[in-house]
């Protein structure tokens, strides 16, 4: 599983507040404890006022650069803010994101010609996330043809499907896994990626359905995740997956990740 630490989001209160005082102590601190429990990538995203996050975003990556050797996602609903700081980063990373919502693909693509960048994909467009499978399956393909004229092959590009939330849609978890099989089936190198705490907007007991989501989703074959690396009982649902499905030999991983203290039980 690709993990895509969360935690640098401009949207959660502490992380709003070390943005506007420059509390670069505290950035580095979340950057740390991502790191050590297994991010392969850090999500930074200023998710302030427009005139701002090209500054504020700026500062942020250098702190986490100056902090950890993770590779960096750089994140903002604007890409032009995102090509603005491209520059600053210090070896490739991920860029979040691209979809067919106005000129995305044609302002970040061109930036990943010729060099390791990857990017996540979500497959929505100018009128907003489809509930079609096919739709999703339609605008994945258009970015993936799109990705190709920049000599982008789709191992490097992360499609998020967009999963409903099941309060609304009670279809959700079986058109995620439908939408997976026929894109895989398109591409089998392509990763699939979930901001899976959409799953349980609305609901009770949101981490319960979350964890049971994420391991649904891996069977279903997703291999990449915006999360918190941070959450010991996610993790331990990651490792607990794979090891289920055959994909931990010996249950290697799983038994190493409990020795490092990197998954949640109760178990003493």
């Amino acid at each position: 599983m690709i993990i895509i630490g969360e935690k640098i989001n401009g949207t959660i209160p502490a992380i709003k507040e070390a943005i506007e005082n420059r509390d670069a102590k505290l950035i580095a601190e979340r950057a740390v404890k991502q790191e050590q429990a297994g991010a392969d990538f850090i999500d930074v995203c200023a998710g302030t006022v427009p005139e701002l996050e090209i500054a504020a975003l700026k500062w942020l990556m250098e702190v986490v650069q100056d902090t950890t050797e993770v590779p960096l996602c750089i994140d903002s609903p604007n890409p032009r803010v995102i090509e603005a700081v491209f520059k600053y980063a210090n070896k490739p990373g991920l860029i979040n994101s691209i979809s067919e919502e106005g000129d995305k693909c044609e302002v970040l693509l061109p930036l990943m010609e010729a060099n390791s960048w990857e990017v996540i994909g979500l497959t929505c467009d100018n009128k907003g996330i489809p509930c079609e499978v096919q739709k999703k399956v339609d605008i994945a393909k258009i970015m993936v043809d799109k990705a190709a004229k920049f000599g982008i092959t789709p191992d490097r590009l992360h499609i998020d499907p967009c999963v409903m939330a099941l309060s609304t849609n009670n279809d959700s978890l079986l058109n995620f896994t439908r939408e997976i099989s026929e894109i895989r089936a398109l591409y089998p190198t392509i990763h699939i990626t979930s901001g899976l705490s959409n799953i349980s907007f609305g609901l009770p007991a949101r981490s319960l359905m979350n964890k049971t989501f994420m391991a649904l989703a891996i069977q279903a074959g997703m291999d990449s995740a915006v999360m918190d690396p941070t959450n010991q009982d996610m993790m331990g649902t990651i490792f607990a997956a794979y090891a289920l499905l055959g994909k931990d030999k010996y249950c290697r991983a799983y038994s190493k990740a409990f020795r490092q203290g990197k998954i949640g039980t109760s178990e003493k």
